[in-house]
């Protein structure tokens, strides 16, 4: 557990610890789609301290994770990974911290890398005493409000459950009923089926009334509890349940010892602002690079 008097500064330390958490959640997700779907061809390297993941051309977690974090990469590094993206033909992305080491930037711009997506990554420490609760107060509904958000309803006919095995269906539809609209439904509906296969990783939802209306994923990895699968179903949507998600998780990450939460959110999204309004800090903005199509003939 962390020092309650200690601060945490957003340094190279921190930095390093958080790309990993993210790195082997993603690494042991992949390694579960390899074992329940060995056809989908999943898998991952290690290269110059960065990960390489393959998930499947269309996955989001396909891409290096902690490029330039613990070493430098050289051409001769960026020309494994790139051919192990092209073998499966799959897009090449690098998401990169600015604590990456300086010749990462150069190295990417020289081989026709452009940036074009960025990530706040978030972070705060957490233990059993000191974890805020996070359940909407009138307070929080009156904020949400005061930001055009339609009213709240009633916090207290939220409850936020553990899924258990068996219950993987009612999770994964829930989730893709979430992300229906931005396209990712399908790869939703499969992820919540791969997820309790998943080393390390808990599955939360959000019931209102007794309905199921939110979903929420923790990865407990080296103390770090990476917080990620938020989704809300339209219907569902402004009744305080990702609140209720955030507090629960943190409260069970903080009793199975972790000491730091993190998580990523689009810059200024209502995603950071809730993780903001709750003790989370940005630590650094990380940049996702793609190869231009001009590079690639």
């Amino acid at each position: 557990m962390s020092d309650a008097g200690a601060v945490l500064f957003a340094d190279l330390a921190l930095a390093r610890r958080l790309e990993r958490a993210e790195a082997l959640s993603n690494a042991r997700f992949v390694e579960a789609r390899a074992r329940l779907f060995p056809e989908s061809g999943a898998g991952w390297i290690a290269v110059a301290g960065a990960y390489a993941m393959f998930d499947g051309p269309s996955s989001p977690s396909t891409q290096t994770f902690g490029l330039g974090m613990f070493q430098a990469p050289t051409s001769a590094d960026l020309d494994e990974l790139e051919a192990f993206f092209r073998e499966r033909g799959a897009p090449i992305f690098h998401e990169v911290s600015p604590l990456a080491d300086a010749a990462v930037v150069p190295l990417l711009s020289e081989r026709g890398y452009q940036p074009f997506e960025f990530t706040s990554v978030l972070y705060r420490p957490i233990d059993q005493a000191g974890v805020k609760a996070t359940t909407p107060t009138p307070e929080d509904i009156a904020q949400a409000s005061a930001e055009g958000v339609a009213q709240a309803s009633r916090p207290a006919s939220v409850r936020v459950r553990l899924i258990e095995k068996g219950q993987e269906d009612l999770f994964a539809r829930t989730a893709a009923a979430g992300w229906h609209e931005s396209g990712f439904g399908d790869f939703m509906l499969e992820y919540g089926r791969v997820n309790l296969d998943t080393p390390g990783l808990r599955l939360f939802i959000a019931d209102l009334d007794g309905q199921p209306i939110a979903t929420g994923a923790l990865n407990l990895c080296e103390g770090v509890a990476h917080l990620a699968g938020a989704s809300t179903i339209p219907q569902g949507r402004k009744r305080g349940a990702q609140l209720a998600l955030l507090d629960h998780r943190l409260r069970y990450a903080a009793a199975h010892g972790c000491d730091i939460a993190l998580m990523g959110a689009p810059p200024g999204s209502g995603s950071q602002r809730n993780a903001e309004r709750h003790g989370f800090r940005i630590a650094y903005t990380r940049i996702k690079w793609k190869r231009s199509l001009k590079s690639e003939v």
